[in-house]
């Protein structure tokens, strides 16, 4: 196998930033102060964001009892880390039309904490 071709097969087997840092869900719990001006981790309580309590492999949207965008109703996306690594660091480019006004977190250590948290959220 040429240079050329070993380069491009390792970089078709690219795994995404957020997902290439193992994430530490006490440090996650840390982090996610920030976040509970809008949300809560408790189940069914929602703010000015729903609550994030099951986000983990639930479908977009779908948190009872919030009123949702039609963006995020209608993104077909299911939280998984890669889609929730990208929406944390890129709320608005990644669901154009979400109402989270949130910047995003741009440090990957910080999105792998987080979702490490949230993923104990059940």
């Amino acid at each position: 196998m040429s240079a050329f071709a070993f380069t491009v097969a390792l970089a078709a087997c690219a795994v995404p930033a957020h997902a290439q840092t193992a994430g530490n869900a006490d440090k996650g719990k840390s982090v996610f102060r920030q976040c509970t001006v809008c949300h809560s981790a408790k189940e069914g309580e929602n703010r000015v964001g729903p609550s994030l309590f099951g986000v983990f492999g639930r479908k977009a949207g779908k948190a009872p009892g919030f009123n949702y965008s039609k963006a995020v109703k209608d993104s077909g996306i299911t939280w998984d880390e890669a889609h929730l690594g990208n929406y944390l660091e890129h709320p608005q480019q990644t669901i154009k039309g979400t109402r989270m006004a949130f910047p995003g977190l741009k440090t990957p250590k910080d999105r792998a904490d987080i979702i490490a948290y949230l993923k104990t959220l059940k």
